[in-house]
């Protein structure tokens, strides 16, 4: 096992740190006070969240760390999840930035690409819109990969001057070299504005702050800096937090290194006090995510991406979806919709998590079985673009500089999440999210067995419309 892949290397006051790890102060905190005990240790001590007394510490190796005797974990790896990087149609940049055009698609939408966005549909954005709710007075984080702080579907939504990056040496702007920017996918399908250009967002009027969590570079970063966003937005009068992200853990005791969750190999036990550290890690990462919602969050994230019933898992478990605060999302999707629009939206996508006891809601995420029946491959023409059938049961929504199809439970979220801040618009503004979430289970629509079910948990997210 190759235990020196839990963290990055870092380097400190001259001497080398080779693995940071998250500590739990567990009592009254002081930062004077820590960085002498973690010194004493053998350790450094990089930051501390004071809000919830937890700090990042680096240690050369996970045995120095261990032999401390403090609430130590590892600070895992966070990751954009696999089937959207893997399905991204980066190369069906649709067209130029600088186009401009005159003749609104068949919907009487004048933004060009509306026509392509069935998730709207699926949840009913439209009927919420023509009642005057578009998520104006609600503000929603996005914990992601930053975003194209320029593009002029989203620079009229984006809060500046709230806006941070939480990964070292990256802006929260810089969103990479490619177009196929995951955060800027997700902060699009929740509010890309309502401008004559592009695409729209669910909540079209909704402000946006960027949160950069994952470098746009790699597609991770840490969990520490996933905890830090979570209580920055807390502070910062957040109504909505979206989490497209997410690692893998095992309650048996088991990390998971490379965001491989079948191939235990590269796994590793680490222990605090005798004890597994995964319970730890768990309780530590909570704390962040129960602060943000005792002050007034709402959390969303995506459930995640391999296809599995977490009902019955062999002790795998899904974070942030799985911690207590967090609304879980799963993704629906339909089956060639460019060639037949009154297609199924919401049926369960074929790589998305399930789970009577983990999913909240169902939203749309895409889907890509389409590539495995007849008709999938043939040519299909939506809003007047042609392409491959299969490509239109994918999310479209913004990239850098430009626009792109993406498929996963990373899309489903920030649907979700879209359709929070059009309940918060249509109630006047801040919800507490018990209201919030009840409001969303009121309006679900319950697609599966009656009440709350495995794959829509209470219900598809679906909009206000009066």
């Amino acid at each position: 096992m190759k235990k020196t892949l839990l963290a990055m290397a870092v380097l400190c006051a001259g001497q080398a740190y080779g693995m940071d790890f998250i500590y739990d102060v567990n009592g009254k905190f002081d930062q004077q006070k820590v960085a002498a005990d973690i010194a004493a240790k053998g350790g450094v001590l990089k930051s501390c969240i004071a809000q919830i007394g937890v700090c990042q510490v680096a240690f050369s190796s996970v045995d120095s760390a261990a032999a401390t005797g403090l609430a130590l974990v590892p600070d895992a790896t966070a990751f954009v999840p696999k089937v959207a990087e893997a399905m991204a149609d980066t190369e069906q940049l649709s067209v130029s930035m600088d186009a401009i055009y005159s003749n609104p698609p068949a919907s009487g939408d004048d933004d060009r690409f509306f026509d392509l966005q069935w998730g709207h549909v699926a949840v009913g954005a439209v009927d919420a819109w023509n009642a005057g709710y578009r998520g104006q007075g609600a503000r929603v984080a996005v914990l992601d990969s930053g975003a194209d702080g320029a593009h002029p579907d989203l620079a009229p939504n984006i809060n500046v001057s709230l806006s941070r990056s939480f990964v070292e040496d990256e802006a929260w702007d810089y969103a990479g070299a490619s177009v196929g920017n995951h955060g800027s996918h997700t902060a699009g399908t929740i509010a890309a504005a309502d401008n004559g250009f592009g695409t729209i967002g669910v909540a079209p009027e909704a402000e946006l702050v960027i949160l950069k969590v994952l470098s746009a570079d790699t597609g991770s970063g840490s969990s520490y800096g996933t905890m830090q966003a979570m209580v920055y937005a807390a502070d910062n009068d957040v109504d909505i937090i979206n989490m497209s992200l997410g690692l893998a853990v095992r309650r048996n005791g088991y990390f998971d290194l490379n965001d491989t969750p079948y191939d235990t190999s590269d796994d590793v036990r680490f222990e605090v006090g005798g004890k597994d550290g995964i319970a730890q890690f768990i309780a530590t990462y909570s704390k962040a995510a129960t602060y943000a919602r005792q002050h007034g969050v709402t959390l969303f994230a995506s459930a995640g991406n391999e296809a599995t019933d977490l009902d019955k898992t062999d002790s795998l478990m899904h974070l942030p979806s799985g911690l207590p605060a967090v609304n879980a999302v799963s993704a629906l999707g339909p089956q060639l919709w460019g060639a037949n629009p009154g297609a199924d939206l919401d049926k369960l996508a074929i790589y998305s998590n399930y789970g009577q006891s983990e999913i909240h809601f169902g939203a749309p995420g895409g889907d890509y079985s389409s590539l495995f029946i007849p008709g999938g491959d043939s040519s299909c023409t939506v809003a007047g673009i042609t392409r491959d059938c299969y490509v239109f049961d994918f999310v479209f929504s913004t990239g850098n500089g430009g626009w792109y199809w993406s498929v996963g439970t990373s899309m489903a979220s920030p649907h979700a999440a879209g359709v929070a801040a059009l309940i918060v618009s249509a109630n006047g503004g801040h919800m507490d999210p018990p209201n919030l979430e009840a409001e969303m289970r009121r309006l679900a629509q319950d697609l599966g067995k009656p009440g709350r079910d495995d794959v829509y948990g209470h219900g598809k997210a679906y909009a206000p419309a009066n």
